[in-house]
């Protein structure tokens, strides 16, 4: 099993500071996946070891599906390592949407993957959005997981705040136990610090 904390150390992903999250939720800690992902050889490391958690799942996956934009890199080589076909949603007007001539058809078996899953929000919308067009959400994938969702094979139990389907399998190589705040209980902000958002969204 590799150690994916030490490599967002190694590739300086791991910040230390006052950051807002995607889930709009603030931290003093933040990762930053496309400073792993820039390097082609280190995302084929993470993403190979992911796909063979997933494939020594048994579990039937026909395509995945990341939401941009954070999800696309990991998304996408995921797909490459697991065999399959991927594709991506992103916002419209606010909205997540499948678009560019991506379809999906009944019944297809589609894996939802991010870089990062922290409540699940966006992977969440993503699965609706492929859910409503007839096909079937069968699991979740994150390089990384920030505590708040239960990943298979860890013994850290979902938070109140986790969006993910108790039903179906989250897979990530490593959880990363980070405090949080919501924005008027966090400490920082009333010390005066202002979050930065370093992510994809709102930046």
């Amino acid at each position: 099993m590799i150690d994916v904390r030490k490599i967002y150390e190694e590739n300086d992903a791991l910040l230390t500071g006052h950051f807002k999250l995607s889930s709009g939720k603030h931290s003093t800690n933040y990762l930053q996946s496309a400073k792993v992902l820039e390097n082609p050889k280190v995302a084929e490391t993470l993403l190979s070891e992911l796909a063979k958690q997933i494939k020594e799942s048994g579990l039937e996956i026909d395509t995945v599906c990341s939401p941009a934009i954070g999800g696309l890199l990991a998304g996408y080589e995921l797909a490459r390592h697991l065999g399959v076909r991927f594709i991506f949603t992103e916002r419209v007007e606010g909205k997540m949407t499948l678009r560019r001539g991506f379809d999906v058809k009944e019944g297809e078996k589609v894996l939802i993957c991010e870089d990062i899953i922290t409540t699940g929000g966006s992977a969440l919308e993503a699965a609706a959005e492929i859910e409503k067009r007839g096909a079937e959400v069968v699991g979740f994938a994150a390089i990384a997981n920030r505590g708040l969702c239960k990943r298979s094979g860890s013994e850290i139990d979902a938070k109140p705040e986790c969006k993910l389907p108790k039903d179906l399998p989250f897979f990530a190589l490593g959880d990363f136990i980070f405090e949080t705040y919501d924005p008027e209980n966090c400490p920082m902000c009333k010390e005066g610090s202002v979050a930065i958002k370093p992510g994809s969204r709102g930046n």
